[in-house]
C-alpha cells in the first residue's frame, strides 16, 4: 500500500475501522434489539480479520473484502443515497480512496481510465505542511486555520471539465506520536507558524513518518462547477496585462463549464458610443474573436447587416437570442446576419449586452455549432458572468482612454521631462486640495532666470525649390494633355478640342513667369472642370486611349495632378527632417547629462530647437554657469555633426537640397511661462519678447549693407550681441578647428537692423565634410578649457 501514498509525509498511515468497531460494540451491548443484533453481526463478520481493527497494511485486503467494508460502513453510506451523493473512503490529502457511492463510481467511469484524480493546485510542499497543521490542530490543539478550499477537476463523458469542492470528515481518525516524534514548545509552534514557506524548518520540527495516521477518512464531494469557473473568470479577467491569457482556450473552458456545452465558443465586441460602432478590439485579437465581426474591425450600428435584430439589444440592453439560426434565415427579415452566422457553422447564438450605469459597454457572443444548444432559458445564466465582464471592459474602455491621453500627451502635447516635476506637482495639489464646491485655480507654470539656446539646420530655399518641382510637374501635366489632344481624331468636337488646345498652350506659357498663389489651384480646376471630361467622354484611336490610361494613371489621387518631381522633393525634406531630428533627439541624452534643462524642436522646412538651462529647472542640483558654457559648446558640436550627416546623405536624395545652420546666442536670463490656452511654453515678459522677434526674422536677414544671406549652405552661423559672447565663441571655435571639425577660415560681419532689434553680430565658418563623423567623442566644456590652457 505504501505506492498508493505520498513518500514525503510526516505521517506512517494506517487504515483502521477500529472506531467504527468501538461504536458498533457499543450498540451491540444495548438494549435495543435490532440495533444490537445488527452490531452483533457486523462484529462477527470483522472477527476473522484482526488487521481491520490494528491496522491494514496491504491494500489487497481492502480489494478482497470491498463487500464486508460495504457492510461496516453502510451507516455512513446509505443505500437510497448511493446514486445522489458523491462519497467515498479515503485519507485526507491522499488519493487513496475506494468504497465509492455509484455517483461517484459513474463520475470516474466517464472521466477514462487514464484520468488520474489529483488535488487541484496542490503540490508536495503544501501536502506536507497541511499534515503537519493537522498534528498542531488535533494533538496540540492549536487554532490554526489551514482549511482553504479543495477541488478536483474531473471531465465528463463529453469532455467538459467539471469541478467539486472536496468536504473531509476525519472523526474515525487519530493521531499518535511515535518515538521519533519531537516534543514542541509554543515557541516551536509560533515559529511555524510565522515560517509557512519554510518546507524544510517544518520537517526538522516533524520528520518524516514520526507520526500515526490511524483510521480511515470520509471525502464528499460536490459539483461546484458554476461557482468555480466563475470564479477561475473572474481570476483570469483580473489578471494584468502581462499575465493575462494569450488564447481563447481558458475562457472557453471556463464558459463551457458553466453552459455545459462541448462546443461553445465565446467572442466579444467593444460598443463605441461617439461613432455609435461595434468594434473587435485589437488589444484582446490573440484572446478573443468576434463572430460579429469576422472580418471587419468595425462596423456601424445602424448598419443593413445587423438590421432590426438589434434594436431590442441597443435600445432595451436585453439579450438577443437565436436558438435555431436555419429557422431565423427562413422567417426572419434580415437573412444576411443569419447566413453569416451559418456560413461560420454557427446553428445557435446568444448576444449579450455588457451594461454599466446604462451605458452599452459591449457585446458578448457565445455560439455553438448545435441547434438550441443555446437558447432563451440558458442565456440566463448569463446573468451570473456579465457582472465581472462589465467590470473587465470598463476598465478596459478606462485604460484605453488613460493611454489615449497618454500618446496625446507624448506625441502631440510633450511636457518635456525636465519639467515635468512641475506639472506633477501642481496636479498632487489639485488632488490634495480639490474642492467640489468651486473651481479649482491651476496655478501658473513659470521658471524664471533661465538661460536660452536657439539653434536650426534649415533647408536651403525649400520655397524656390518647392515652386520649382510644381512648375514641372505642372508642365509636364500639360504637355501631356496637349499631346493627346494632338492626336485626338477629327469629329464634331473639333472647334472645342482646338479650343482647350489654346487654353492649355496659354496655361503652359504662364508657367515660364514665376509662380502666383493661386496658380496651381486654377490650374487644377480648369483640368478638372475642363479637359478631364473630355477624355473621359470621347473615344479615339487605339494609341490616344493607351496615351489617355497612362495619363490617368500619373496622377496623384490625392490632388489629381502630376506629383513625380514635387514627390522627390518632399520626400527629400522628409528624409532629412527625420536624420536631423534624428541625431538631435539622440544627442540631447547625452546633453541632459550636462545638467537637466528643457528641450523642444520643431520640423518645419528644416528642424528648430530651444533649450532652455537654469536652477528653476532643477532646483535639487545647483547651477553653476559652467553648465551654460558646457551646453552651447554642445549646441555647436551637435550642429556640425548635423551638418555632415547631410553632406553623407545628401548624394543618396531623391532631390538634392543643401542646409544652412545658425545659433542665436542670447545671455540675458528669462523666464519662460506655460500657455494653458496653448498648451507650450513662451518667453514671458515684454522685454524678453526682443528674443523672439530676432528669432523669427534672423534667418532670412543679410549681411548688413548687402544683400546676402548671414546664413549659406555647410557653414554655421552664430549671431550674438555683446563682446563676451564673440570672445567665449571664437574658443570654441578654436578649439574645434583643432580636432579638424571646422575650417581655418572664419567670417566676421555685422546683420542687418530688423524690426525694432540692431546692433546684431555674426560668425561664419564652414564645416569640413570628412566622411566619418569628427563629433564621435563627446566634447565636454572641460576639454575646451584644458586645450586652450
Amino acid at each position: 500500500m505504501e505506492r498508493l501514498l505520498p513518500h514525503e509525509s510526516p505521517f506512517e498511515t494506517i487504515i483502521s475501522f477500529h472506531k467504527l468497531l468501538e461504536s458498533f460494540e457499543e450498540i451491540a451491548a444495548s438494549d435495543v434489539d435490532y440495533r444490537s443484533n445488527y452490531a452483533k453481526a457486523i462484529l462477527k463478520e470483522v472477527e476473522p480479520f484482526p488487521e481491520f481493527r490494528t491496522g491494514i497494511h496491504d491494500y489487497n485486503v481492502i480489494k478482497n473484502n470491498e463487500g464486508l467494508i460495504k457492510n461496516i460502513v453502510a451507516d455512513l453510506f446509505p443505500t437510497a443515497l448511493t446514486n445522489n451523493e458523491i462519497k467515498a473512503i479515503t485519507i485526507p490529502f491522499q488519493n487513496l480512496s475506494f468504497n465509492y457511492t455509484e455517483r461517484f463510481k459513474k463520475i470516474l467511469r466517464n472521466a477514462g481510465d487514464e484520468f488520474d484524480m489529483e488535488i487541484r493546485d496542490f503540490d508536495d510542499h503544501q501536502f506536507y505542511i497541511n499534515n503537519c497543521c493537522l498534528i498542531l490542530a488535533y494533538y496540540y490543539n492549536q487554532n490554526v486555520d489551514f482549511n482553504k478550499p479543495f477541488f478536483y477537476d474531473i471531465p465528463d463523458e463529453q469532455g467538459i471539465e467539471k469541478h467539486y469542492r472536496i468536504l473531509y470528515n476525519a472523526d474515525f481518525m487519530e493521531i499518535t506520536p511515535t518515538e521519533r516524534a519531537i516534543e514542541l514548545t509554543q515557541d516551536d509552534i509560533d515559529q511555524l507558524i510565522d515560517n509557512y514557506n519554510d518546507i524544510e524548518l517544518w520537517k526538522s520540527k516533524f520528520p518524516k513518518r514520526s507520526w500515526i495516521l490511524k483510521g480511515f477518512g470520509i471525502v464528499s464531494l460536490f459539483d461546484a462547477t458554476t461557482e468555480s469557473a466563475i470564479s477561475n473568470l473572474k481570476s483570469n479577467l483580473l489578471k494584468p496585462d502581462s499575465t493575462r491569457v494569450t488564447s481563447t482556450d481558458i475562457i472557453e473552458d471556463i464558459f463551457r463549464s458553466i453552459f455545459k456545452i462541448p462546443s461553445l465558443k465565446v467572442g466579444f465586441i467593444i460598443y463605441n458610443p461617439e461613432e455609435e460602432k461595434f468594434i473587435r478590439p485589437i488589444k484582446f485579437d490573440n484572446q478573443m474573436q468576434s463572430f460579429l465581426l469576422k472580418t471587419d474591425q468595425e462596423v456601424d450600428c445602424k448598419n443593413a447587416f445587423f438590421g432590426c435584430s438589434f434594436e431590442n439589444l441597443l435600445n432595451n440592453k436585453e439579450p438577443f437570442v437565436i436558438s435555431n439560426v436555419e429557422k431565423f434565415i427562413e422567417e426572419s427579415p434580415n437573412k444576411r446576419l443569419g447566413e453569416h452566422l451559418l456560413k461560420q457553422g454557427i446553428k445557435s447564438c446568444v448576444f449579450a449586452p455588457v451594461i454599466k450605469d446604462e451605458q452599452l459597454l459591449g457585446v458578448v457572443e457565445l455560439v455553438s455549432e448545435n441547434i438550441r444548444d443555446l437558447n432563451s432559458v440558458n442565456a440566463t445564466k448569463l446573468e451570473l458572468i456579465l457582472p465581472y465582464l462589465t467590470d473587465t471592459i470598463d476598465r478596459y474602455n478606462t485604460d484605453m482612454q488613460h493611454q489615449i491621453e497618454a500618446i496625446i500627451q507624448r506625441e502631440y502635447t510633450t511636457i518635456h521631462p525636465s519639467v515635468y516635476w512641475k506639472f506633477k506637482k501642481e496636479s498632487q495639489n489639485y488632488f490634495q486640495n480639490i474642492n467640489h464646491t468651486k473651481d479649482y485655480i491651476f496655478k501658473e507654470i513659470v521658471f524664471k532666470s533661465v538661460y536660452p539656446l536657439y539653434g536650426q539646420i534649415d533647408i536651403k530655399g525649400s520655397s524656390e525649390h518647392r515652386n520649382e518641382t510644381v512648375k514641372i510637374d505642372l508642365k509636364d501635366q500639360l504637355s501631356t494633355l496637349l499631346e493627346i489632344f494632338d492626336n485626338q481624331e477629327t469629329n464634331s468636337n473639333l472647334v472645342l478640342l482646338e479650343q482647350r488646345k489654346f487654353e492649355l498652350e496659354s496655361l503652359r506659357k504662364e508657367l515660364d513667369f514665376p509662380l502666383k498663389a493661386d496658380t496651381e489651384q486654377h490650374i487644377q480646376r480648369y483640368i478638372e472642370d475642363e479637359i478631364h471630361p473630355i477624355l473621359r467622354n470621347t473615344k479615339g484611336s487605339e494609341k490616344n486611349e493607351k496615351l489617355e490610361a497612362l495619363y490617368f494613371e500619373s496622377l496623384d489621387e490625392k490632388s489629381g495632378l502630376f506629383y513625380q518631381e514635387r514627390k522627390k522633393f518632399d520626400n527629400a525634406m522628409s528624409i532629412i527632417n527625420k536624420k536631423m531630428a534624428s541625431v538631435l533627439d539622440k544627442k540631447q541624452v547625452e546633453a541632459q547629462q550636462i545638467y537637466p534643462h528643457y528641450y523642444e524642436r520643431f520640423k518645419t522646412d528644416g528642424v528648430e530647437h530651444n533649450l532652455y538651462i537654469g536652477a528653476s529647472i532643477s532646483p535639487t542640483k545647483p547651477f553653476d554657469i559652467m553648465y551654460l558654457h558646457n551646453l552651447r559648446l554642445w549646441q555647436l558640436q551637435t550642429l556640425c555633426e548635423m551638418e555632415l550627416e547631410h553632406h553623407q546623405l545628401k548624394e543618396s536624395l531623391p532631390y538634392e537640397l543643401d542646409v544652412t545652420s545658425l545659433i542665436l546666442v542670447f545671455s540675458v536670463p528669462l523666464s519662460i511661462r506655460f500657455r494653458m490656452d496653448e498648451k507650450r511654453f513662451d518667453v514671458d515678459g515684454t522685454y524678453n519678447a526682443r528674443y523672439e522677434v530676432v528669432k523669427k526674422r534672423i534667418d532670412k536677414s543679410n549681411i548688413k549693407g548687402t544683400k546676402e544671406r548671414i546664413t549659406e549652405k555647410e557653414k554655421i552661423t552664430i549671431v550674438y550681441s555683446q563682446n563676451n559672447e564673440e570672445t567665449e565663441y571664437l574658443k570654441y571655435i578654436k578649439y574645434l578647428q583643432h580636432k579638424k571639425i571646422l575650417e581655418p577660415a572664419i567670417e566676421q560681419f555685422e546683420v542687418e537692423d530688423l524690426q525694432g532689434v540692431s546692433g546684431l553680430r555674426a560668425i561664419r565658418v564652414k564645416v569640413i565634410n570628412n566622411t566619418v563623423s569628427p563629433t564621435a567623442k563627446k566634447i565636454t566644456y572641460q576639454d575646451l578649457l584644458d586645450e586652450l590652457n
